[in-house]
């Protein structure tokens, strides 16, 4: 054979070749190749997308999170403010009931100042009385000088 010749049906051979694979070879590797170039672009689009997502999500909690300690904060200054508020009415009961003390110790000393001057007239007037029979030796008769004594008892 001749060397033209074996080059020339080469060249055929080559030309089949390249013809076969870009009609049967070529098309589903392309495809595959779009395809999976659809893929990775669609994996990038949803990483973005999950991307600003999460940056969402993460401002709403930290949103949630400064409302609820603000939430938190003025709940403790309510209840420092009631707490301060019962404290302040328990300061206020407890000043009432100590004055009602004091006053009932008071009246109750007033009744027994008055019951011990009472006791003491009477036993003024009952000495005054053995002192008279002792200086006129003779007995008086309290029933009938019960107004004389009484008068006496007023003027002690």
């Amino acid at each position: 054979m001749n060397i033209n010749a074996t080059l020339f049906l080469q060249a055929i051979v080559f030309a089949i070749l390249v013809w076969f694979t870009m009609k049967y070879v070529w098309p589903p590797i392309t495809k595959a190749l779009d395809e999976r170039a659809k893929k990775i672009a669609e994996g990038l689009a949803a990483a973005d997308k999950a991307k600003s997502e999460l940056s969402v999500a993460n401002k709403r909690v930290e949103e949630d999170l400064a409302k609820s300690r603000n939430e938190s904060a003025g709940r403790l200054a309510d209840a420092e403010r009631r707490a301060q508020a019962m404290i302040e009415e328990a300061k206020a009961k407890a000043a009432e009931e100590g004055k009602k003390i004091i006053a009932a110790a008071q009246v109750e000393a007033e009744q027994q100042t008055v019951k011990a001057r009472e006791t003491l007239r009477e036993q003024v007037a009952a000495l005054a009385v053995k002192g008279a029979e002792q200086i006129l030796r003779k007995e008086v008769n309290a029933g009938v000088h019960a107004d004389l004594l009484g008068r006496l008892k007023t003027e002690l």
